[in-house]
């Protein structure tokens, strides 16, 4: 599975094989955020949860990581700690609180595991991101691709193993997933380091914040970026749940919903590496509209077909996979370009906790709007994110700092 030899010094080590690996240590710790939502049908069955308790295997995760990104950047550990030492022991750290709750006792123990194991992922997929802008700069755009691309397939990665192996005993499934974690953040460590182009991470002040929501190209940025998380994160946690409800209807095995749940989430990854090339091309504005009118539609489409044979369902469901998480980078990238550079680091923190927060309503909206009107038009609630997003981004200026309409 690898090819790089336990010897190879990191130092010698050259930017692709470095941004190669970096994508697979961060696809291998991020398979712990969905670990518990995998196997939502068994713990559910074990603790007798309700759609709350349900939907807080996720939230837990969320609050967890925006505890962790916020912590994070006001104490500016990415600068105060090694970048790769930072990665390796929260992909570690998130390991252990997943391989910690089959032994739990209570289901608030699972909750606070899950929660820490959101704070320590926010060492792993935003420091990643860290480690990549040292080694890029003109082709930052596909490197970034690529590091979605890892930590949608990450994202994506325990509903396979729960489709291959962990149907019939969830704990396989965490631990499965925390040693993945561990193993990411083992090659972390030891060949994973910063390039030549390392700055220090802009920082975090909390007297810019009110500043940044008053710049109009900044708020309408950060409005689409809500209007992306509002549909993205219920996506993934609803949606293999979704389909194991219509296969059960349509008298298909549980394995095949969990193997063609892992197939639509990482087609996700696909639609990251080509909208980092796209977003050059037709202009960041032009791709997440694009990205936002298909994801959108898919959300009010998907609804109709459930029940129903297979084929169409799980066609309509690839397509939204591959649409939802396509302009992720680029919300970011916006604000960066957008904001005066002494708020980029402010601007990007915000950003990240309020699209975090946000998606806890969602999480616990789906199952809540289900259990009145069924999963037919469950999804459509998701369509008011697209809706804002397109709304948003369609009043950014058609060119500035690089950008095209």
């Amino acid at each position: 599975m690898f090819f790089v030899p336990l010897w190879f010094p990191t130092s010698s080590m050259s930017k692709w094989p470095t941004l190669l690996l970096l994508a697979l240590a961060e696809l291998l710790g991020m398979a712990v955020w969905f670990s518990a939502s995998a196997v939502v049908p068994q713990l559910s069955a074990l603790w007798n949860l309700g759609d709350s308790g349900r939907a807080w295997l996720t939230i837990s995760v969320q609050l967890g990581f925006v505890a962790g990104a916020l912590g994070s950047s006001i104490f500016n550990l990415a600068d105060r700690v090694s970048a790769r030492w930072l990665f390796a022991g929260c992909c570690l750290l998130a390991a252990a609180s997943t391989a910690a709750i089959p032994a739990a006792s209570s289901f608030a123990f699972i909750l606070l595991c899950r929660f820490l194991t959101g704070m320590f992922l926010a060492g792993v997929y935003p420091v990643g991101m860290k480690i990549m802008a040292t080694w890029t700069k003109e082709d930052r755009g596909l490197a970034i691709g690529l590091l979605i691309a890892a930590l949608t397939l990450g994202s994506a990665f325990p509903h396979l193993l729960n489709a291959i192996g962990g149907v019939g005993d969830w704990r396989v499934v965490l631990l499965q997933t925390a040693a993945c974690a561990a193993l990411g953040g083992l090659l972390a460590a030891l060949w994973i380091n910063e390039g030549p182009y390392k700055s220090r991470t802009p920082p975090f002040r909390w007297q810019f914040a009110g500043e940044i929501l008053r710049q109009r190209n900044v708020l309408l940025a950060n409005l689409g970026y809500l209007g992306h998380m509002w549909e993205l994160y219920a996506m993934w946690a609803w949606t293999p749940v979704f389909l194991l409800a219509s296969f059960k209807i349509s008298g298909v095995s549980a394995a095949w919903a969990g193997l063609w749940s892992f197939a639509v989430i990482a087609a996700g990854g696909l639609g990251s590496l080509l909208a980092g090339r796209l977003a050059d091309l037709w202009g960041r504005p032009r791709l997440i509209n694009a990205s936002l009118a298909i994801s959108g539609t898919c959300c009010l489409a998907v609804g109709l077909f459930f029940g129903g044979p297979p084929a169409p369902l799980v066609a309509v469901c690839l397509i939204w996979g591959f649409a939802v998480v396509a302009d992720s980078a680029q919300f970011s990238a916006c604000v960066s370009e957008y904001a005066p550079q002494e708020y980029v680091g402010t601007a990007l923190t915000l950003q990240t906790c309020l699209g975090f927060l946000l998606t806890s309503v969602t999480l616990r909206l789906i199952p809540t709007v289900e259990s009145v009107v069924g999963w037919r038009w469950a999804f459509a609630t998701l369509a008011i994110g697209p809706a804002l997003g397109i709304w948003a981004i369609s009043r950014l200026p058609k060119r500035n700092h690089g950008l095209n309409g």
